[in-house]
């Protein structure tokens, strides 16, 4: 599979509007995960190049940035092919307080509730962190919104098991959420602690964790398959 071009296209806040928000009907697939999981790190070296911005700062995403890659080939067979990477703001950390946090969870919220491939409105009436109780401010998704969207949620493979990470799952369960568990920074554990942390998450979240290094480009192939597969049905 050849990636022909990476372009950023928008950003969407809480309590806001973003003209341009595409709504074309494109497989979407969304990164999730906690602050300085790695989120605009993987989506750069999925896209070779660096189209997200990055920070050793947690909490650097305040929006959901969206960008259109354009590829050829792949999983599905040839031809060329677009799909939307939207970097959605992490949870379980935001510089400004409590109030940032509300805000940056309405981001998320409005993005998975929305009943249009990229949501229009982001309302902060719709704010809730993952796992909040509060069936008030849980969002309910649709068949139509979730139907082109694949969710890869990041966890650092280095800590599995956090609390925030075992409550986002199973808020993205409640809603229907499409997702794959990757499992981020695999170069950073010995053998053993790879073997023994992977067995750990696979075991949690009750699913096969992709373990990927966006240092080393372990694991960006599988995970391109995946993508793939979602956006070419888009053109069936």
């Amino acid at each position: 599979m050849k990636v022909l071009s990476s372009e950023f296209v928008t950003s969407a806040a809480a309590g806001g509007r973003a003209d341009g928000i595409p709504a074309d009907g494109l497989a979407q697939v969304a990164f999730a995960g906690r602050s300085n999981v790695g989120k605009s790190t993987l989506l750069n070296g999925l896209a070779r190049q660096a189209v997200a911005r990055t920070s050793a700062a947690p909490g650097k995403t305040r929006l959901a940035n969206i960008f259109r890659l354009n590829a050829e080939g792949g999983a599905g067979g040839p031809g060329r092919w677009s799909v939307y990477f939207v970097d959605l703001p992490g949870y379980g950390y935001a510089r400004g307080g409590a109030d940032a946090a509300v805000e940056l969870a309405a981001v998320a919220a409005a993005y998975f509730q929305s009943p249009t491939p990229v949501a229009r409105r982001f309302s902060a009436e719709s704010a809730a962190e993952p796992g909040d109780s509060d069936a008030r401010l849980r969002p309910r998704a649709t068949g139509a919104a979730m139907a082109n969207r694949m969710t890869l949620h990041l966890v650092d493979s280095r800590h599995p098991g956090l609390e925030s990470d075992i409550q986002a799952a199973r808020w993205f369960d409640s809603l229907g959420v499409d997702r794959h568990i990757v499992a981020t920074k695999i170069d950073k554990l010995t053998r053993a602690e790879r073997d023994r942390n992977l067995k750990e998450l696979g075991r949690i979240f009750e699913r096969a964790p992709v373990p990927v290094s966006a240092t080393s480009g372990e694991g960006l192939e599988e995970l391109w398959k995946l993508i793939a597969r979602v956006a070419r049905d888009q053109h069936r």
